[in-house]
């Protein structure tokens, strides 16, 4: 099949790129060159995604199998690029989010919970980021029409080359070994997927010309807090102690959920329905994930190849983890 990228050189679209070419797919990415090098073998077109005319240069006489949108953040763009696409597509995967349910982390969701009442042709900067990609989902959806096209509601990803840092700060952590501040109930249950594991699922349903709505993520009670920190502490040498510390001890010292103790989510309102997602009908329909230790010791092996990161881990604006005078603090209570 001939697919084209729309992203492609970042985590999630890195992996579908990869995995594609493994397939013999022949593989067009388009992006602006700045995130990261493309992968070796693939048609590069450099371009944003947000000027028609870049988007025109990259149509001209192309025509592709499908479109794999890993980039989209905007509805307006989403729908500018749908737009001029669907003459030289027959297929587009929209790679879209969890967070587009209005009911996610209140109430268990699936594919028919509602969706933020988001318009396709939302500008830049309105509304709230949350709300953003259900006006993507509308926007393909409106350009390609429901045959045509494949949304994947993505859960939390975790694997090598992430760009967020999740999982990334707590193997930097266990690593630096000694007592180790574990959060909440050691047996929360936890729903990641493996890019690699999503993008394998995503190719085969485009392949397939499957259309329709899945939400893509891990299944629920795949592994838990204690199984991922102890997969953490065991790939980066073992010498981390793991002190469960509950929730109402956490919240009194002012630890912020999600951030300072990446991944973490109270037992209170907002948080815990986090990972109730039902992933019942992307299992029926092929989504396999590995064990979370594999994924844990090849992000570790990644980390270790990579080296140190650049600056902070971030989410949005906001970095990643625990200060470690705060976190003694708190251990010594």
């Amino acid at each position: 099949m001939k697919i084209l990228v729309l992203g492609g050189s970042l985590f999630l679209g890195r992996a579908y790129v990869t995995e594609a070419r493994r397939r013999g797919h022949e593989v067009t990415t388009f992006n602006r060159g700045l995130s990261g090098p493309d992968e070796p073998g693939v048609e590069a077109v450099r371009g944003d995604r947000t000027r028609a005319a870049d988007l025109e240069r990259l149509a001209g006489g192309r025509r592709w199998d499908a479109v794999v949108d890993t980039s989209g953040q905007q509805p307006s763009d989403v729908l500018l690029s749908a737009g001029l696409l669907r003459e030289h597509a027959d297929h587009y995967t929209f790679v879209s989010s969890i967070h587009a349910f209005t009911d996610w982390g209140t109430l268990p969701v699936n594919e028919d919970s509602p969706t933020y009442d988001c318009p396709a042709d939302t500008p830049a900067g309105q509304p709230p980021g949350n709300q953003l990609k259900a006006g993507c989902e509308r926007a393909v959806l409106e350009r390609f029409g429901a045959s045509r096209s494949l949304v994947l509601n993505c859960g939390l990803l975790v694997g090598p080359h992430e760009d967020v840092g999740r999982l990334l700060w707590w193997l930097e952590r266990t690593a630096r070994g000694g007592e180790v501040l574990a959060p909440g109930d050691p047996g929360r249950a936890l729903q990641l997927i493996d890019a690699r594991d999503f993008a394998v699922f995503g190719l085969d349903l485009l392949e397939q010309g499957t259309a329709g709505r899945f939400l893509t993520t891990g299944p629920t009670g795949s592994t838990t807090m204690k199984g991922l920190l102890d997969a953490c502490a065991e790939a980066t040498g073992g010498t981390a102690e793991l002190t469960w510390v509950p929730d109402d001890r956490l919240l009194a010292a002012g630890v912020e959920p999600w951030t300072e103790l990446p991944l973490w989510t109270p037992d209170q309102p907002g948080w815990n329905a986090i990972w109730q997602a039902d992933t019942s009908r992307a299992q029926a329909a092929g989504l396999r994930c590995r064990p979370i230790a594999e994924t844990v010791r090849e992000t570790w092996a990644w980390m270790r190849e990579r080296g140190p990161a650049a600056g902070p881990y971030l989410q949005g604006t906001t970095p990643l983890g625990i200060d470690p005078g705060k976190e003694r603090k708190v251990l010594a209570c």
